[in-house]
Order: structure tokens, then sequence, then C-alpha cells
């Protein structure tokens, strides 16, 4: 399958080597879409002397505490270095072939370390093709093109962490083929439509190979025009719209002979399912005001999977719909208030196993160096509907720093 993807990869790219080049050996910030990892500054640059050799270096970090305080639990706190990445991109030998490598160091990015499972620090390795402004034909692992929210940095949200529902029906990261053709004007209308082939397996799956694929489309329209300074890959309104902007977008996604619990993450199944998803987006942000909706949907017939040695053993897939709205407002001293209101209702086939969940935050952002620089406060209630008619109420509260170059 591999060398069926190198070879799509190459065909895909042959078709432009004519094209004009329009990327400037002196300005080659990564601004790729299939990459939009939030970045203020340029990091720490190196060019070769010939120049036909570029390194771009970038670090971030997250550190937080949390006072957490669930249901017939005793009350605690966790203090963590949450996110720990650096981040490697640059061209190599012209400046339409880009290579972008992030590692991720943070014990809850990396995972437990088991014996046999993989030493899991690689979140993105990829090399591009850019043949022009319109074009970007990508192939190793990163984000597939998924809803808003999750393609989006972590470093660029305005609450401490994504949506219960990213949590459950995201699609993340997984190893393939991406074709994007974008076509982002200012002030008139339009569109961007991204796909990819890829494994279904996540990212840095090595065991056994079978012969699922996943596929992605994603179609983004801005009816007002692009927004300013690539003003979807971050949230809140930091720019201060001088009029409407609006994105629309729409997700489908579907993964043949799925092993995991989620598709792309998750447990391993004891059977292999087919998963459909279907993710929709939209943004609107004006003058400090910045809201955004998303719907996201999850099928598979037949969801539940059985431990053949013991049929009381159970794994399914997160099968289910959930929806979020969040609305923000940023001051001219650079203070913002956010809300969020989630909602999660799992699929019949499973209720009996998962809860439906209604989650309410709130929180306060002081952007200091936009969000390469900032601190967040955020206090969150979690309502945990049991199908027996109980229920339990969890709460945190979290304080955050988030750094980078």
């Amino acid at each position: 399958m591999k060398k069926t993807l190198i070879l799509l990869f190459f065909a895909l790219a042959s078709f432009s080597v004519n094209a004009q080049i329009t990327i400037s050996k002196d300005n080659n910030d990564i601004k790729l879409s299939a990459l939009p990892y939030y970045s203020y500054g340029k990091g720490l640059g190196i060019t070769s002397p010939d120049s036909i050799f570029k390194l771009n270096i970038r670090f971030r970090m997250q550190n937080r505490v949390t006072f957490i305080d669930n249901e017939d639990e005793p009350s605690s706190y966790e203090a963590m270095i949450r996110r720990l990445r650096l981040r490697f991109d640059g061209y190599v030998g012209d400046p339409r072939i880009i290579y972008v490598i992030q590692l991720s160091f943070s014990p809850n990015d990396v995972g437990a370390i088991e014996d046999g499972d993989n030493l899991n620090i690689i979140r993105d390795a990829i090399v591009f093709y850019r043949p022009n402004n319109h074009w970007n034909i990508g192939f190793g692992q990163t984000k597939l093109p998924g809803n808003r929210q999750r393609i989006n940095s972590s470093g660029a949200l305005q609450l401490t962490d994504r949506s219960i529902n990213n949590a459950r029906f995201n699609i993340d990261r997984d190893f393939g083929l991406q074709v994007y053709y974008l076509n982002e004007l200012n002030d008139k209308f339009s569109y961007n439509f991204k796909s990819a082939i890829s494994t279904g397996e996540g990212r840095n799956w090595t065991e056994s190979p079978d012969n699922g694929l996943a596929f992605t489309g994603r179609l983004e329209l801005f009816p007002f025009g692009a927004f300013q300074n690539n003003g979807t890959l971050f949230e809140g309104d930091i720019k201060r719209e001088a009029t409407p902007k609006l994105m629309l977008s729409g997700v489908y996604h579907f993964n043949n002979n799925a092993r995991r619990t989620r598709g792309t993450l998750g447990d391993d199944l004891f059977e292999k399912r087919d998963m459909q998803s279907l993710l929709f987006d939209a943004i609107l942000k004006y003058n400090g005001w910045a809201f955004q909706t998303a719907y996201m949907n999850r099928t598979s017939k037949n969801p539940l999977t059985y431990n053949p040695d013991d049929a009381t053993d159970i794994r399914y897939v997160f099968a289910g719909e959930g929806y979020d709205a969040q609305l923000s407002y940023l001051f001219e001293n650079n203070y913002e208030l956010i809300g969020r209101y989630s909602h999660q209702k799992p699929h019949s086939d499973i209720e009996m196993l998962t809860p439906q969940t209604n989650q309410y935050s709130f929180g306060v952002t002081k952007y200091i160096w936009e969000h390469a620089l900032k601190l967040q406060a955020e206090v969150t209630k979690s309502e945990l509907n049991y199908l027996n008619n109980t229920t339990d109420n969890n709460w945190y509260v979290r304080f955050q720093v988030e750094i980078g170059i």
C-alpha cells in the first residue's frame, strides 16, 4: 500500500513540475493549510549560504495546574507539562519541496511506555510539494483534514483544551497522501478543497498491515472572503476583523476495516469495523467577537465487539453525535472572555456503556504575545447522564501558561 501511495504522490507532483514558482527563498515561513500550527513569530531560522537548504526551529509548551472535584471521589489536583513540542520545517534543494517534523516529549503526548509498544514521540513527519500558491501535495504523517478545532493547533485554542466532542469524534493524525486545492481571496467568495487517502490506523502504527484504507474530503467556504492572517487557524478574533468574516465547512470521512474504537485513535477492537464520520463547522469573527459551532457524527454497523475468550469483555466503536457552541469577546487590553457549551449523545447501541454528557466551560485568557504567550484560566462543569436516570456532576478549575516561538 505504501508503494502505491508513493507512486500516487509522484504522479500528482509531475503534472505541475513546470508550474511557475511563486515562493520566495527569502520568505518561506511554512503556512501550509495542512499544517496550521499557530506561530506569531517565525522561530529560529538557518539557511545555507547557497540557499538550497533551510531549517526553521520552533518549540512550544503548556504548563498547567488543575483542581478536580468529581462526584463521589475525593477532591484532588494535578500539575503537569501538558504539551512539550519541538518542530522543524524548511526546504531542501527547492523551496517548493518542504519538510515538516514535529516531535512530542511530555508524558501525556507520548503515552505510557509498555513492552513491545512504540515510543510514540513522532507527531508529524511529512514532505510537501507546493508548486504554487494553490496546490499542496503531501506524503507522510500529519493531521487529516478533519473538523476545524482539531486541525487547529492546541496552542491556538481559547480554552485550555478542545471540547469533549473533539475528544470522542475527531479523526486525528494518519499516514498517507494529502492533496489540497486552496483558493482564498480577500473580500471575495473563496473556497478550499482538501482530501486525503490514508492507512486509517492512526499515527506510528507498526502492527500487522491490512487492506483497509481511510478516505477524507473537506470543503471550506468563505462567503465574505478570507480571514486576516490565516484567521481560521486560531480561535478568537485577535486580529479584530474590520468586516464580518465567515467560514462554513463540511467533512466526510470513511474508514474501512478500522481496528480502533475511534478509528485512528482509541483501544484496539476485537473485530474490525467500517466507520463513517460527518463533521460540520462554522466560524464567524468581527470586531473582537468570535463565534464558532460544530456538529460531529460517527456511525458504524454493529459497533459492539466481544472478546472471543470472554463474552463479558466488550470494546465498542464510539458511535453517536455531538455539537459545540463557543462565544468570545476580546477587550482592547487583550483580556478575553470565553464561554462554551458541548452536548454529546452516544448511539443507542452503546448508551448502556457510556453516558450522555453536557459540558459547560467559562474561561479568561490574557494574551501577552497573541497565542504564542498567554495566560489562561478556566472553570468547567461536566454533567454525565446515565441510562438508569442517575447523574454525576464533575468540576475542574485550571490555570495554564502557553509559550512558544
